[in-house]
């Protein structure tokens, strides 16, 4: 068991890096390519040519490309990524400051996309080709096929200003801003932990709509996956088996057929997950969330190179770790992987 334990951390931090070595070349790669002038993003259209070349021999782009890279990997190392054009901070500053109101939002999204996916699946495929499946198939469909935009739309004039059940745009109504200290910019955590119920409930009540669009969007994909899952196990034999020795309904579904899809469940989930973080750019919009999305977006639109390249290098980050708890969730769920 040990022998297995260390050839295999080697080859995870093995991948690991190679994975990491890539995503640098690649962030970096983006960065040289893109259709933009970050000089001239940075110093406007009127300025001198003496001060563009200044400008341009300051970011270091008068180097071969093999020593920008170096400096590039050299300041990815060090944390520096530089300052953002468009609010005039250190860019993992911006970062810090806007990731965990997206972070808050995917969350909710996905307990809500996982709790109502996985049973609907379960459900759709124990119900195969009856009316609980047809119906479970519909409604699974629409939410992958409508545009989230839209929904966000028609969500907030139902919802919002129609029978005034859920908050606006925003993370909080504009009465409470200020109120509470940033100490994770987590704002449900922050409230909490300062007392402030008021502002909590607020939040609350921001973010219920937009995360249940989103987890609703991702229950479609969830579903699918989950009834696709179960199928193949229910057509097993040992269903039959289990079923024949008198072994009730519910315990074959739940502890033998369910139990064998939760490998792939993990995966599923963990990528429902990840796309939620680094696209959930449309409900953000629509709702004024004032997340990754959102920074990512009106960054890209203005050339901010230095806000771009991060963005891409911590969505790529965020992938990894979700890889990693995946095969750690593999390992507690499946004891041969171990």
């Amino acid at each position: 068991m040990r022998r297995r334990v260390i050839p295999d951390i080697a080859g995870q931090a093995g991948a690991i890096l190679v994975t990491l070595a890539g995503l640098l070349i690649l962030t970096f790669v983006i960065g040289r390519i893109m259709p933009t002038d970050p000089v001239r993003a940075i110093v406007g259209e009127d300025a001198t040519r003496e001060v563009y070349e200044n400008v341009y021999r300051q970011l270091g782009l008068d180097r071969p490309v093999w020593q920008q890279f170096f400096f590039y990997v050299r300041d990815v190392l060090t944390f520096d990524f530089g300052t953002s054009i468009r609010t005039g901070q250190p860019v993992l500053q911006d970062i810090a400051r806007v990731l965990p109101a997206t972070v808050e939002l995917a969350t909710f999204a996905i307990v809500i996309g996982a709790g109502l996916g996985i049973p609907l699946g379960v459900a759709a495929a124990v119900n195969k080709d009856r009316w609980p499946d047809h119906v479970i198939r519909i409604a699974s469909l629409m939410g992958h096929s409508m545009p989230i935009f839209w929904t966000g739309m028609i969500a907030l004039l139902i919802f919002y200003a129609g029978l005034g059940w859920v908050g606006g745009s925003g993370r909080m109504s504009q009465f409470y801003i200020g109120l509470v200290p940033e100490r994770t910019n987590f704002l449900l955590i922050d409230s909490a932990l300062a007392g402030q119920w008021d502002v909590f409930r607020s939040a609350v009540n921001h973010i219920i709509l937009p995360a249940s669009l989103l987890g609703y969007s991702s229950s479609a994909y969830i579903t699918r996956m989950t009834r696709s899952f179960m199928l193949d196990q229910l057509n097993q034999e040992y269903v039959t088996t289990a079923r024949v020795k008198g072994l009730s309904r519910n315990k074959t579904i739940w502890r033998h057929a369910f139990g064998n899809i939760k490998v792939q469940l993990v995966t599923i989930v963990a990528l429902a997950y990840g796309s939620l973080l680094e696209g959930a750019v449309l409900i953000e919009t629509v709702f004024a969330w004032p997340g990754f999305g959102q920074y990512l977006t009106s960054n890209l639109l203005i050339g901010d190179m230095n806000a771009v390249m991060t963005c891409v290098l911590v969505v790529g980050l965020i992938f990894i770790g979700l890889n990693l708890i995946s095969d750690i969730l593999y390992r507690v769920f499946d004891p041969r992987t171990r």
